[in-house]
């Protein structure tokens, strides 16, 4: 592969992963999703976090 059009995944630094990639967490019943993703956003020091899915019957 020619690096100038990018990297294959395994050979990535960790924090290009990161803050360049997809985290799936299995979320528990309790927390919502915005919370998980706000721990996210703090424990990893990330300026943006989203999330997306499915949302939980009550």
């Amino acid at each position: 592969m020619d690096e100038s059009h990018g990297s294959y995944p395994d050979k990535r630094e960790i924090n290009s992963l990161i803050r360049n990639g997809i985290i799936n967490v299995d979320k528990p019943p309790g927390p919502t999703s915005h919370e998980v993703a706000f721990w996210i956003k703090q424990r990893l020091s990330l300026n943006r976090v989203g999330h997306g899915g499915t949302l939980e019957l009550l």
